[in-house]
């Protein structure tokens, strides 16, 4: 075996190729898009490289085959805001072979202490809109979109390397209700007279995509102390939109605004992709886009993606607002469940809302640490 540094475009192929191959006859795994994985990882379509040092590596065979991958990634703004001299890792793959991931992680580690950085975290990503987090629990649940899905041997060759946990987050299946509580509708209407704050009406993407920036900015707000967050500056902003905001539903995207039309939260769900995409297996063409398209017009259970309020309007009750009118569209389209993204296990708040809903725990994800 050898590893390779990634170098070119044909390197970056076999990089983004392995991850299909590998994961090929998995009933579980959600393949993503190949062009997007190509967007986030080339430095002159992601603005993250201009303040991240990033260096790729894969592990080939004899032959040529890929038998591991991993990416690592200084961020600056990281360190700046932390105080703390970390780096990270991510899109991190391997067959079960304990010499593959050993020579993936030394080799990485090295290229991090060539640099002085005194921490490695990870499974983590440019920006939280990337996926993060490796899966310990839920091997035998259909993946989604936003989040990671990884081999159950994963977990064991980490620790075996020396890493261990930082923090957890865990996700829920919620069964949709046919009707939103009444103490629910209560508290909401309560909320919405004394705060003098309103549901936005949207008809269609466009009608949101006009307030994407005041999203992004409630987002570095109200997540700013958040596990390992760095803020979205303006370019990343620009981006995003133009990649997300062009095919959003807005029957699952809510903002909540003040007397002055001014954005006060949101909430961000989506139709679930999993199967469109497990179908596409990558690919737009032919056929991929046709699963996608239909996936988004008949869904029947959707991923909440993340919810946002500003700070001076938090734990006011706009959070529950935000979720009780996701809800509402979801009875109105006869969506049946909804499965959360990663929430951290400490985040009772949100956990606690739950309560009020036929809810199941069923898949908790891991970033582990080790000091170098």
């Amino acid at each position: 075996m050898r590893i390779e540094e990634v170098k070119n475009v044909r390197d970056l192929e076999d990089f983004i190729q392995f991850q299909y191959d590998h994961y090929k006859k998995n009933s579980c795994f959600v393949p993503l898009l190949k062009f997007d994985v190509r967007n986030t990882l080339r430095s002159d379509k992601n603005p993250a490289f201009k303040f991240c040092k990033v260096k790729m590596f894969t592990v080939k065979s004899d032959t040529g085959a890929v038998l591991g991958r991993i990416v690592g990634i200084i961020n600056s703004k990281e360190i700046e805001i932390w105080k703390k001299s970390i780096g990270r890792f991510g899109w991190i793959e391997f067959v079960d072979n304990r010499d593959v991931s050993k020579m993936l992680f030394e080799t990485y580690e090295d290229w991090l202490r060539e640099n002085n950085i005194e921490y490695s975290h990870g499974p983590m990503g440019f920006t939280d809109l990337d996926q993060e987090g490796m899966l310990i629990e839920g091997f035998n649940e259909l993946g989604t979109l936003p989040m990671i899905y990884n081999y159950e041997y994963y977990p064991k060759h980490l620790e075996n390397l020396g890493y261990a946990k930082d923090v957890d987050w865990v996700e829920y299946e919620i069964k949709v209700p046919r009707e939103i509580p009444e103490k629910i509708e209560r508290v909401n209407r309560i909320v919405m007279e004394k705060l003098d704050l309103h549901v936005f009406k949207a008809k269609k993407a466009r009608d949101l995509k006009k307030y994407a920036k005041n999203i992004f900015l409630i987002q570095n707000e109200a997540y700013a102390n958040l596990y390992g967050y760095v803020p979205l500056n303006e370019e990343q902003m620009e981006v995003y939109t133009e990649q997300y905001f062009g095919f959003i539903n807005p029957d699952f995207v809510k903002l909540v605004m003040d007397k002055n039309e001014s954005p006060v939260g949101f909430g961000i769900a989506m139709p679930s992709l999993s199967k469109a995409l497990q179908k596409a297996n990558g690919s737009l063409f032919p056929f991929g886009f046709l699963h996608l398209l239909y996936a988004l017009r008949f869904p029947k259970t959707i991923d909440l993606y993340i919810t946002g309020v500003k700070k001076e309007y938090h734990d006011l009750g706009v959070n529950a607002l935000l979720i009780s009118e996701i809800a509402k569209s979801c009875i109105k389209r006869k969506i049946f469940s909804a499965e959360t993204s990663g929430e951290l296990e400490t985040n009772v708040k949100i956990q606690s809302f739950w309560k009020y809903f036929e809810r199941r725990q069923h898949k908790r994800r891991r970033c582990y640490v080790k000091k170098l």
